[in-house]
């Protein structure tokens, strides 16, 4: 219990452990007024027993009975207060360190983790951190320090019910152990089950095109239940599991105090103990029952708890890649990869790649699918460091970079694009926020999506779905491409840029991306033949190797994978549907 206490603690941070170490302290501050209630009692006691209340005894029991409700209410809104700046504020803080922490992972990371996994760390994870894990750390705190508290004041009054309370609270503690330690066991599989229900749910949703087009509705809908069915198991079988330990620890918890009222009534009825301290000994034993049955009760989520610090802590503890390199401006924009290597696991997919792109030089990456082509990108723009040899850009190992740096150089239209759940504006002006409005809509229009986003209900103001759910795959394609002119970098990466793109539109996307490229380094993957022909160089990727490269020209005038490739390309444009 204090291991996972502590380990709370140290994932919280400095400034907010400070905020809980403080909050317990107080809250034994609490504990104090509140065990004033007991001499305020026995004031009154005390004179009953004598038989004479006076007026001055009503108002010092009334006066102690004042101070305690007071001071124990105005600390408990402060320890309160603590408790939630420092739970939030743990939790707000872990989130932007996840999501910059994320930043710079490998690109194998986010292959080798679902997108469930990740999304239930930074949400469910992060949601039982901040609005469990506060209460119930402060909760077993303040219940455990309370009785402790008690059991000392007791020894001021008499040292055998003091015992006796003391051979309860350790009795507790063992069945508190037993009740972690199942806990522990059952807490994983309650995380799981969690995990994999985001999983399905992300992958019903985000699949529901397909589920639909291919009639895996049934399919698709069994396995989102069996998660779901999965989800209630686990809950009701930690359930199930940890209420009987609860109920034994509160049952102790009782016991314990049903033993101090015996021992006290026994005392004194042999005349071993007066009837004010009999008294002051059976109000103890009610306060140390509620004090113990919180911490007890609230205990049994401190697995859960420690479960989410781990979870969130194997993502910050996930090495990134070596970002602390220098802030860079190369005089020129040549890239050149070096006898690279690459693997994914065991596999490896890039084999001995040497190739040297000359700064303003169109550079097109063709070959069948799986050779290496997008892996090859990847490891140009830094999204992987390469296992042996180099990249550079500009002379400079590309490690020698600062990150942010680098990356100043790099803009990038992917095949597959992810628009953001905001305007169509900002996500235009995703690369540079500040920009004017003039300039998002110059970009647009070179981009060939002013006439379609003016079509829109809020024109530029208009909120797209998450991932770019309300637009077209064309819409997407050319809002990319205007975010890519938006940030104006010296090197262009294209993957397939106007495969998604209807035909209306082709020529004047064609021209957007020559504007776009214009005067500088441009890598692009391509499978069009007015796509590649016009490019300086052509690298054909196969089994991770370059088995051929040239002008278009001079790869057409021999034979190998170009050529068929050109020829299977051309006798596709070809076919016609004819009438029957």
């Amino acid at each position: 219990m204090v291991n996972i206490i502590r380990r709370f603690f140290d994932f919280c941070g400095e400034e907010n452990r400070r905020k809980f170490v403080l909050s317990i302290i107080l809250g034994v501050v609490q504990a104090v007024f509140e065990a004033l209630r007991i001499p305020a009692i026995a004031c009154m006691i005390r004179a009953l027993i004598r038989g004479n209340v006076t007026s001055q005894d009503i108002l010092l029991s009334l006066g102690i009975m004042l101070v305690s409700i007071l001071g124990a209410g105005l600390i408990k809104a402060k320890c309160t207060m603590l408790q939630t700046e420092a739970g939030y504020d743990t939790c707000a803080r872990k989130r932007v360190e996840i999501a910059e922490h994320m930043r710079y992972l490998p690109m194998g990371y986010f292959n080798k983790n679902s997108l469930g996994q990740i999304t239930s760390v930074t949400t469910n994870v992060m949601e039982n951190l901040e609005n469990v894990a506060t209460r119930v750390v402060m909760m077993v705190c303040e219940g455990l320090l309370t009785t402790s508290l008690i059991i000392v004041m007791l020894m001021f009054f008499d040292w055998r019910i003091a015992m006796v309370l003391l051979a309860g609270f350790v009795i507790f503690l063992m069945a508190n152990s037993l009740l972690q330690s199942a806990a522990g066991k059952m807490t994983p599989r309650k995380m799981d089950a969690d995990e994999k229900i985001v999983e399905k749910v992300l992958e019903y949703l985000q699949g529901m095109a397909e589920v639909k087009a291919y009639h895996l509705s049934g399919q698709k809908s069994r396995e989102l239940n069996e998660a779901i069915s999965f989800n209630v198991k686990a809950n009701t079988d930690m359930e199930m599991t940890l209420v009987p330990r609860m109920a034994f620890q509160s049952f102790i918890a009782k016991v314990t105090g049903v033993f101090m009222v015996g021992f006290a009534c026994a005392f004194y009825c042999n005349g071993t103990m007066d009837a004010l301290t009999a008294v002051v000994m059976v109000i103890s034993a009610f306060i140390v029952n509620s004090s113990l049955e919180t911490a007890g009760n609230y205990s049994a989520l401190l697995r859960v708890v420690d479960s989410s610090v781990e979870r969130a802590q194997v993502i910050l503890d996930t090495p990134q890649m070596d970002i602390t390199g220098d802030v860079i401006t190369p005089e020129n924009r040549d890239l050149k990869a070096e006898n690279v290597e690459f693997s994914y696991d065991s596999r490896k997919v890039i084999d001995g790649i040497s190739v040297s792109i000359p700064e303003k030089t169109t550079t097109a990456i063709v070959g069948p699918s799986g050779g290496g082509k997008t892996t090859l990108v990847n490891l140009l723009a830094r999204f992987w460091d390469v296992d042996q040899g180099t990249v550079s850009l500009g002379g400079k190992d590309v490690r020698e970079y600062d990150m942010d740096s680098l990356m100043a150089n790099f803009s990038f239209v992917f095949q597959n694009v992810y628009l953001f759940h905001d305007t169509v504006a900002a996500n235009i002006r995703f690369g540079q926020p500040e920009a004017p409005m003039e300039k998002v809509i110059e970009a647009a229009k070179k981009a060939a999506c002013h006439d379609f986003i003016m079509s829109l209900p809020e024109g530029y103001d208009t909120v797209i779905g998450e991932g770019g759910a309300s637009l077209s795959g064309g819409e997407k394609q050319r809002i990319s491409i205007a975010r890519a002119m938006m940030k104006d970098a010296p090197v262009i990466f294209l993957d397939e840029a106007t495969a998604n793109v209807d035909p209306e539109n082709e020529n004047e996307l064609m021209q957007a991306i020559q504007a776009l490229t214009k005067e500088k380094t441009v890598i692009m993957i391509a499978h069009r033949l007015k796509t590649v022909e016009h490019a300086d160089n052509i690298l054909v990727v196969h089994h991770g190797k370059i088995v051929q490269q040239g002008t278009h020209s001079e790869l057409m005038a021999q034979d190998g994978l170009y050529k068929d490739f050109i020829g299977e390309r051309r006798e596709a444009a070809s076919w016609k549907v004819r009438n029957a």
